[in-house]
């Protein structure tokens, strides 16, 4: 009776899910409605054409927000990273509440619409540097640099790959025969 009653189940499973509707009588196509139009509701983004002028201008757009100290911008292409500096003795939910200002303030620019905001100390300093090597000409390397040092501090050293130096091959005979 019971061996049945599972069939019967799984039966009725499988039957309801084979069954085929046609999805394209479910809801109206807007295709097929000449009535409905949409209008664009969000900012459209500039193209950078003057990076310099940009990271100048976003700069100033986060300084301009109460509890940002100083601002760092980098602009890439279509993209601007932006680093706020804050008082280091705030609290976390503080700092969140001043980068979101400053996204809001971007929100509503052109140029800042599609920025990226971080109030990350390291994160910030490293942007200030890849600005200055920007200013110094040579932008990639400095990138390249900075990019590296930032991986660098994400990876994990695990304690097991850590090569002793071949000074410390030879002394570590003699250490052990001290104990």
């Amino acid at each position: 009776m019971f061996k049945w009653f599972i069939s019967t189940i799984i039966i009725a499973i499988v039957a309801t899910g084979c069954s085929t509707v046609a999805r394209n009588e479910t809801s109206p196509s807007p295709q097929n409605n000449g009535r409905v139009k949409t209008q664009q509701t969000e900012p459209r983004k500039k193209e950078i054409t003057n990076s310099k002028q940009v990271a100048a201008h976003l700069e100033q757009l986060a300084k301009g927000i109460d509890g940002v100290t100083n601002a760092h911008c980098v602009v890439f292409g279509n993209t601007a990273i932006v680093g706020i500096d804050v008082d280091a003795k705030l609290d976390r939910s503080r700092v969140g509440t001043i980068k979101y200002s400053v996204a809001e303030a971007f929100h509503k620019d052109p140029y800042g619409v599609d920025a990226l905001v971080t109030a990350d100390i390291d994160i910030s300093e490293r942007i200030n540097e890849i600005g200055a090597d920007i200013k110094r000409g040579r932008p990639i390397l400095g990138f390249a640099e900075e990019l590296a040092d930032i991986v660098g501090r994400i990876i994990p050293q695990m304690p097991r790959d850590v090569m002793p130096d071949e000074l410390e091959k030879e002394n570590a005979p003699q250490k052990n025969k001290k104990l």
